[in-house]
């Protein structure tokens, strides 16, 4: 019982999308927001506004990983939906427990790229060269497991 009361850290996770298995060092953005509207009746005496639930909103995820050689994952899908703008995929992100199992899961629909960027380049630097794309998409759904 004890042991279910610990949350889970963040650093055990995979993303996978259609045949793609990459590890990634960052994952930023899985937001979900609801926008409101107010009404207020004309009739209403209060005086007051009533705050209403309105559209969905997600905010773009980001993705980070590390630059490999020969690896063009990024840039390729991102050229490819340059012509290709039907192209869109389903990523799935989940928080794994010490057996390597899902305990929650992310599932972004219709996802594309809109922004990628190659690492910053610095001389002294004693890092990885990181590479990172931005993506647009149509709803988040989380799920337990």
């Amino acid at each position: 019982m004890a042991e279910e009361l610990w949350p889970i850290p963040k650093f055990h996770f995979e993303v996978t999308w259609g045949d793609i298995d990459l590890g990634f060092q960052e994952v930023t953005g899985l937001e979900m927001e609801t926008q409101f509207i107010e009404y207020r009746a004309g009739n209403d005496p209060e005086l007051i506004t009533q705050k209403l639930p309105g559209l969905k909103k997600h905010g773009n995820i980001t993705l980070k990983k590390g630059v490999f050689e020969n690896d063009t994952t990024f840039y390729d899908w991102f050229a490819d939906v340059q012509t290709n703008t039907e192209r869109r995929e389903d990523i799935t992100i989940s928080l794994l427990n010490e057996e390597h199992e899902p305990v929650m899961t992310w599932t972004v629909r219709n996802a594309f790229p809109v922004k990628i960027s190659g690492p910053d380049l610095k001389a002294d630097a004693n890092e990885v060269a990181l590479e990172t794309i931005e993506l647009a998409h149509e709803g988040i759904e989380q799920s337990a497991g």
